[in-house]
């Protein structure tokens, strides 16, 4: 029986069996480009080239159907007759083979007549703002002027992209913003002019993309500042409880960063670096993320990294950069020329910024409205990343192969770029903070009198939160037996205090008011979290001893919450890793807490011993600046070249024993491991100067090389750069490992180095 169909009830007809088809392609298809846990915007060869031919018939499918669904609305498509419909219904029926062929010669026919009826009904829809006239892609002027997908090897993604853009062009209000309109001429101007994947139009000139262009050279040095009223101004339109302590913090030691400006400019590191221009963007103080973090501010959460912030951005100043200090989503798009919309497509204009330092949320930030942009631009950002990335967690592909992936990591950065609170990776580069000290009067530390360190018989425990201290009442209580203990714990109004009754709680003090205590106290107590916290260095700066317990078995994202989902394989020891190792006794004491006699010991042998206040070099002003300076001069990542710094003068070799890692081979012979070096031992003569005879040679992408296995002799080389790891260790392979030695008190410098 046949039944007659109207017009519009034939679109309806085909655009259902367009529709079942499409589900069914997209079963054996889920499009890379769409999944959550990759950026927007980044390209299919970034992505993988499995089910190229499902992918556009599924793209085309969709597409067309939308079309059908929308014009069929707005006037009757009188150009899809019965027979139309029948030949595509038959064709269904074919085998599988045999659909796709008749499918895409079918539907091409009539794609070919609704981009006529969609460029009409466009223009009558339309109100999407309008970039500047130089980025809008010139498009086809008329009906007229017919436009194929052109086949070029030199751009073997453009009919993909074009496919992936016809049926998903309304996603992003970003591609309209671009003068995409669904057509295949303005998609074609888009993908040639602004992301680059076709290729030019004939007779048109293309020139770069315009986020591409190169800025005008920007030759003005950088002149080390005595003031840091630039500061104050970039800092003087931003509010809240988190940029008041950034605020207050640079205030009250603006005269030690003078001083500190003083001895850069008398200084042995004379090299002269240009001016560079800088964003600051902490991520983790924006949007709802930033509205907890602020309330945490506020009682007693975590202050280190504000500590990293304040000290960054004075840092810079003195070092005479130009700088951008912002806490706002919005504003961040307006500073990189983001396109109005989802970040789909390309910021505007090149990247205005030499410099971007952020956190993993603006990280995230930054890709969500960069496009393609931010694989271009990744070069330039600076990552502050307290507990370190390890190059195992760094790189995508490796880490979801090998079992690497976590929540954070995966941005494929140099490894490098992430930098640390502490030098516990070598691996990233050690950022660090300054201790904050009282104002000596005028008196520098060598000159005080023995009286200056007389302390009186109180302790001071770390802990602002009343969870810190659960289950540790017995070990404060072993304290309390020799020392008068203090405690600086948050209580809200009308809270019962959880404290022991012996503690004096002083309650939320100001950063002055804790110093002064600080000042008085013999011993500041470490309760086992919060970790590697920024507190001890300055207790230690003010004449403190540190007590801190020592973790056994040392705590891990195996087996610990915190560390837990984190990029990294360390393994915590005690509460301050870094105290315990680079300072040590008699500054750093670090006991069992569980053993009575221990800490009792401890305490008596703490209150017989004599201690000056200590600060290591490179947890001073002149550390921080000397430091940042080398970094900035000399760390170059936008460029495809081998590293020149640190220089290979400072390479020491050393071949580790079974199952170390290159970090502590290099820490057992008092020196440190330099990522920076590993390409100086990559190659086959680094085995034979160390006179391992290898059977066999072989490149890899591993963590693991460069590397030598007894088992076979096998010498593994690295075949994947950003792979090179200090950190990676195997029971069944001897790391060769790039060592070098540091200048005292400043383990992120060499001698060479400067």
């Amino acid at each position: 029986m046949h039944v007659a169909l109207r017009p519009r009830s034939g679109c309806l007809v085909l655009c259902l069996c367009l529709s079942v088809l499409t589900l069914l392609l997209q079963s054996l298809w889920v499009p890379t480009e769409i999944t959550s846990d990759e950026p927007a915007g980044r390209s299919p060869e970034e992505q993988g080239q499995r089910g190229l031919g499902f992918r556009r018939l599924a793209l085309r499918l969709e597409a067309l159907s939308t079309q059908v669904q929308r014009l069929s609305k707005e006037r009757d498509v009188t150009q899809l007759t019965r027979d139309d419909l029948s030949l595509l219904l038959h064709s269904f029926r074919q085998d599988q083979q045999g659909v796709v062929r008749l499918v895409e010669r079918e539907l091409k026919r009539v794609s070919q007549r609704l981009d006529h009826l969609s460029r009409h009904h466009y223009h009558h829809q339309t109100n999407t703002p309008t970039p500047h006239e130089d980025l809008r892609p010139h498009t086809a002027k008329g009906p007229s002027e017919k436009c194929e997908v052109p086949v070029d090897p030199a751009y073997p993604l453009c009919a993909e992209k074009v496919e992936f853009l016809r049926a998903r062009w309304q996603a992003d209000p970003c591609y309209a913003f671009y003068g995409v309109d669904g057509t295949i001429c303005s998609i074609l101007a888009y993908l040639s002019q602004i992301e680059d994947f076709c290729p030019p139009r004939h007779g048109r000139n293309n020139p770069a993309v315009p986020w591409h262009r190169k800025n005008h050279s920007y030759t003005e040095r950088a002149e080390i500042h005595t003031t840091l009223a630039p500061l104050y101004a970039v800092l003087r339109n931003s509010t809240g409880p988190a940029m008041n302590f950034i605020r207050s913090r640079v205030e009250r030691m603006s005269d030690r960063w003078i001083q500190a400006g003083l001895w850069m400019r008398q200084g042995r590191n004379k090299t002269v670096t240009s001016q560079m221009r800088v964003l600051l963007y902490p991520g983790a103080l924006t949007g709802s993320v930033g509205q907890r973090f602020e309330a945490l501010v506020k009682r007693g959460g975590p202050l280190g990294e504000l500590v990293q912030w304040a000290d960054l951005s004075a840092c810079l100043t003195i070092l005479g950069h130009n700088l951008t200090f912002s806490t706002s989503q919005q504003q961040l798009h307006g500073l990189i020329g983001a396109a109005p919309g989802r970040g789909s497509c390309p910021i505007q204009r090149p990247l205005t910024f030499d410099l971007i330092y952020t956190d993993y949320h603006g990280l995230s930030h930054l890709q969500g409205a960069m496009g393609l942009a931010f694989l271009h631009y990744k070069c330039r950002f600076r990552i502050l990343d307290s507990f370190g990335t390890e190059p195992a967690f760094n790189l995508g592909s490796y880490a979801r192969n090998r079992g690497y992936q976590t929540l954070w990591g995966s941005w494929g950065l140099q490894p490098l770029q992430y930098m640390t609170m502490f030098p516990h990776t070598p691996d990233n580069s050690f950022l660090g903070f300054v201790s904050e000290e009282l104002a000596r009067e005028g008196a520098r530390e060598e000159e005080l009198e023995p009286e200056s360190y007389r302390k009186e018989r109180i302790a001071v425990v770390y802990g602002k939160q009343d969870y810190m201290w659960q289950g540790k009442s017995e070990y404060v209580g072993l304290i309390n037996e020799e020392l008068e203990t203090h405690a600086t714990v948050y209580q809200p109004a009308g809270h019962t205090s959880n404290l022991p009754s012996f503690i004096r709680n002083h309650g939320m003090l100001t950063q002055e008011d804790f110093l002064h205590l600080l000042r008085r106290a013999k011993v500041f107590v470490g309760l086992g979290f919060p970790y590697e916290g920024p507190a001890p260095i300055e207790a230690i700066a003010l004449g403190c001893v540190f007590l801190q317990p020592r973790f056994d078995p040392p705590h891990s994202s195996d087996n610990n919450d915190f560390y837990k989902g984190k990029p990294t394989t360390r393994q915590i020891s005690s509460q301050h890793p870094y105290a315990e190792s680079f300072i040590g006794k008699p500054h750093v004491w670090t006991v069992d807490m569980t053993n009575k006699t221990n800490v009792r010991e401890a305490v008596r042998a703490i209150l017989h011993t004599e201690v000056k206040p200590f600060t290591p070099q490179e947890f001073k002003c002149e550390g921080m600046l000397e430091r940042v300076h080398s970094y900035i001069t000399h760390q170059k990542f936008c460029t495809e070249s081998t590293p020149t710094w640190p220089p290979e003068s400072a390479l020491r070799i050393h071949l580790g024993p079974l199952g170390q890692s290159c970090a502590n081979v290099c820490r057992q012979s008092s020196h440190v491991c330099e990522p920076a070096l590993f390409h100086h031992l990559n190659t086959p003569a680094a085995f034979t100067r160390l006179g391992i005879s290898c059977s066999s040679t072989g490149q890899e992408a591993n963590h693991l090389f460069p590397s030598y296995s007894p088992w076979g002799r096998h010498c593994g080389l690295q075949q994947e750069p950003l792979l090179f790891s200090c950190a990676g260790s195997d029971s069944s392979h001897r790391r060769l490992c790039p060592c070098r030695a540091h200048l005292p008190g400043q383990v992120a410098l060499c001698p060479d180095c400067l």
